[in-house]
């Protein structure tokens, strides 16, 4: 029986408040005060501001929102910050209302989208409301994580429903509101029915703030020594957590027992090169990194030991703010400053109390220890103090330190500051776009209206409000020249302006560039050997930029330039020149900015959304690379994670927007090859996508700390790709003379770098070069004989007069591949045809 068969028979306020009461006694639960405050408001009709701590149990009362929302027939919207708490809520709701009542739009998955209940991003949520504004089928709206109101670049989208659906129940929930007797009134004018605000600072786990003016090390053994851990030591980049770690590996974190146990417990878990191994050594001595960079299957790991008990130190980045499923005890700030792009500040408020929120966890620890660690010049200073006695004169002869040049300076009065500290007021993040426009436009009505109503009905300041004003007539104008929109006598509805065009269904909840991608690829020529790689440059164009993956492109694009240059003699003036037009891959550039030019015509909008030509799937292919060798080429091991993100997006963008009349028998490879390779690094990424498929047959998460990948063998197609670019790596390598990698690829299996020259060298004293072109990689010149166990491979090359006379010979072990992940490929010849024979 699911919470949704709960429902009484005759719904009233105090029926359903006891029926929900009577399902969370049943699942072990006691309500506190404040949860039963916030249900009986909900049940009551009334607008629910909840502003209580973190581990207070937010999400029950959440339920308990669905729950009424139900049963007074209204539809209900959960909303969140990112994708990953939308899609952990899809399910969490799945397994406690039934499948068949949950639906879930991202942009990404659009899954039982008529649902009565709907899980969803704050963006898609924004712009229903700006698509449908009061007609809007959201009787009921439960925003998590309200402090993103004020984030500048997404804010508006938190604030959108408050305005443009007066007919929706809202229940706002944070840890971190600050003051709300604004969204208190604006909300009960609004909406017609009361708001109640439901303030606790009564954490079910109290908070104990201790500062440290004693070394990180001595810090951390005295927290160990006392029983504190699991300790998540807080840092600002991801460098410094992974370097932190490294440097506790001195300290005896774990005993001898308990090491044993963490073996155990990680078991045949697959651990890959680079960051893999560091990452084994850290937590085999009891130590865990955490940060978004990482592979989700390692912060899986990490989570799950730390869960069990197994790690008593977590190092990891602030991201911990946003929500981590870790039991954890004690936060150990590492400073009270960060870099947020744009300068080094102090933490906000809000921010600090985020972050410190997430120690002590209800139903494991009686007390969370938050300590903030002294900046080293305080430390340093104290130590000195200390060591000077009580002797006045010989403490005024101390030298202080002071912060290091270009940090912001803090000690412990604003480490007592923060700590009373109440999180700043929300300020208004509105702005417009040509989507809402368009969306507004799009509904029944006077659009003259209701853009008036968004527009100076909205929370920002009036000078603000006069420059969204300006903003929007000029969006409009724009609109009104390129024929998008046209002036109409006014309808039944009151509606005085049209669009002229149709917008997808899904307009702006779905990748925006997507329509511009289908038009783009039809501009490719099909008969062209490049015509694959260049209809995967036009969805990569669509994607967000992997900053990362490009800085790093640009380096070593920016070296390889200097080297050139130098050898040709360029002045050193002229090479700085030079280098500042040399940027990362940008396939089909010029094309595809004509293109959009074009398109935007027609299709104004796409110009809030900014097209990004570029080549990382495409780059990967093209070198015949693994993940794991693109990541080490470019010394992307601290965001491999990001790395993977963004190929499976990639992939979801192909699978999605290229339509099936347009995939040759190259494009399903590529496609077919990316999803392997996505799996074959974390499956977790394809997994869940295959549970949304078929929601209803959600089940409980494997208690295995890794759910092992499928065979890579059992994807033929996809694995003669992979088998495929390991040959065809080679003969680049080969190519280039590279003696030294084909040595690091195949010395394992005996075929060394100087075996490699010196089976090469015959062939370069007859041809001048290799083929690496389109011909050169295609499965023509790739000759495969299955066998059970193995295949037999020979990779001709493409040589200069096409005589195909010389090849490589290999094997691949199907076992190895499976367990490896990828092709295992062992080279036995090299030569010509007439030495194989």
């Amino acid at each position: 029986m699911t919470l949704a068969d709960r429902i009484p028979a005759e719904v009233t306020p105090d029926a359903l408040f006891e029926a929900f009461v009577a399902w969370t006694s049943e699942q072990g639960l006691t309500l506190y005060p404040h949860q039963e405050e916030a249900l009986i408001e909900l049940v009551s009709d009334a607008n629910v501001i909840l502003n209580t701590p973190t581990g207070s149990g937010k999400s029950l009362v959440a339920t308990g929102a669905h729950f009424a929302a139900l049963a007074y027939g209204r539809r209900t919207f959960y909303s969140a910050p990112i994708k990953a708490l939308v899609s952990e809520k899809f399910f969490d709701l799945c397994r406690i209302f039934g499948a068949h009542n949950v639906g879930m739009l991202t942009g990404d998955a659009a899954v039982n989208e008529d649902a009565p209940i709907i899980c969803c991003t704050a963006e898609i949520l924004a712009n229903i409301a700006l698509r449908d504004g009061s007609y809007a089928d959201v009787g009921q709206v439960v925003m998590d994580e309200f402090h993103f109101y004020a984030e500048p670049d997404r804010g508006w989208a938190w604030q959108v429903p408050l305005i443009e659906l007066p007919h929706t129940q809202f229940l706002l929930m944070s840890a971190t509101l600050g003051d709300v007797s604004r969204f208190e009134t604006d909300l009960t004018r609004r909406t017609g029915r009361p708001t109640a605000v439901v303030k606790s600072v009564d954490r079910p786990v109290p908070l104990m703030f201790t500062y440290a003016v004693t070394p990180m090390h001595e810090t951390l053994t005295e927290l160990l020594e006392t029983r504190q851990a699991p300790v998540y030591v807080v840092h600002f980049t991801q460098v410094a957590a992974l370097e932190r770690a490294q440097a506790l590996m001195s300290v005896n974190v774990a005993t001898r027992a308990e090491k044993d146990q963490i073996a155990a417990a990680i078991g045949n878990f697959r651990f890959a090169a680079g960051f893999g191994r560091t990452l084994s050594r850290l937590v085999r001595h009891g130590i865990g990194v955490h940060h978004a960079g990482m592979l989700p299957r390692y912060r899986r790991l990490v989570e799950t030991l730390a869960q069990a008990g197994l790690l008593k130190v977590i190092c990891g980045t602030d991201t911990l703010g946003v929500g981590i499923n870790v039991p954890i005890r004690t936060v150990l700030f590492t400073g009270l400053s960060k870099y947020d792009g744009t300068r080094v500040r102090l933490l906000k408020a809000r921010e600090f109390h985020q972050i410190a929120g997430r120690a002590g966890r209800a139903g494991y620890d009686t007390v969370g220890t938050v300590v903030v660690q002294a900046p080293e010049h305080v430390i340093d200073n104290e130590r000195a103090l200390a060591k000077a006695g009580d002797d006045p004169r010989k403490r005024r002869k101390v030298v202080k330190k002071k912060p290091p040049e270009g940090s912001v300076g803090w000690g412990r009065a604003t480490y007592e500051r923060l700590i009373e500290a109440e999180p700043e007021p929300l300020q208004s993040s509105f702005h417009v776009s040509h989507a809402m426009l368009l969306n507004v436009i799009g509904r029944p009505g006077d659009p003259f209206k209701a853009m008036r109503h968004l527009l100076t009905d909205n929370h920002e300041e009036p000078a603000a409000q006069r420059k969204h004003i300006k903003r929007a007539i000029a969006i409009y104008r724009a609109l009104l020249a390129g024929g998008v929109v046209e002036r109409i006598e006014p309808d039944a509805s009151g509606r005085t302006v049209r669009l002229t065009v149709d917008l997808q269904a899904d307009f702006a909840l779905n990748q925006p560039l997507s329509p511009f991608a289908l038009a783009a690829i039809e501009l490719l020529d099909r008969e062209s050997p490049e015509y694959f790689l260049d209809a995967l440059s036009v969805i990569e164009s669509t994607l967000d930029d992997p900053r990362q993956v490009l800085s790093a492109q640009r380096f070593k694009a920016r070296g390889e330039a200097v080297q050139a240059m130098k050898s040709e003699g360029i002045e050193y003036e002229e090479r700085m020149e030079l280098l500042e037009e040399v940027t990362h891959p940008r396939p089909l550039a010029d094309l595809l900015d004509d293109a959009y030019a074009m398109y935007a015509r027609g299709h104004p909008w796409v110009s809030d959304y900014e097209l990004a030509p570029k080549s990382v799937v495409r780059d990967m292919y093209e070198r015949a690379m693994t993940f794991g060798e693109y990541v080490a080429f470019y010394g992307l091991s601290r965001s491999e994670g990001l790395v993977l993100r963004y190929l499976a997006d990639a992939y979801h963008a192909l699978r999605r927007t290229v339509p099936e009349d347009s995939r040759t028998e190259e494009l399903w490879d590529l496609i077919e090859w990316l999803g392997e390779l996505v799996r074959q690094v974390d499956s977790s990424l394809l997994d869940e996508w295959e549970r949304l498929r078929d929601p209803l047959t959600v089940d409980e998460e494997v208690a295995d700390i890794e759910r092992p990948p499928p065979a890579v063998t059992r994807n033929k197609r996809a694995f003669r790709v992979l088998v495929r670019n390991a040959l065809f790596r080679r003969v680049e390598l080969a190519a280039l003379r590279d003696w030294e990698s084909l040595g690091e690829l195949d010395g394992a299996d005996g075929f060394t770098a100087s075996e490699w020259a010196a089976a090469m060298e015959p062939y370069y004293d007859e041809y001048a070069d290799i083929g690496v072109g389109p011909d050169a990689r295609g499965p023509a010149l790739l000759l495969i004989e299955e066998k059970a166990d193995r295949w037999e491979v020979r990779q001709i090359f493409d040589d200069p007069e096409e005589d195909h006379d010389w090849a490589i010979e290999a094997t691949v072990d199907l076992a190895a591949s499976d367990s490896a992940g990828v092709a295992s490929v062992t080279v036995t010849r090299v030569g010509t045809a007439a030495s194989f024979d």
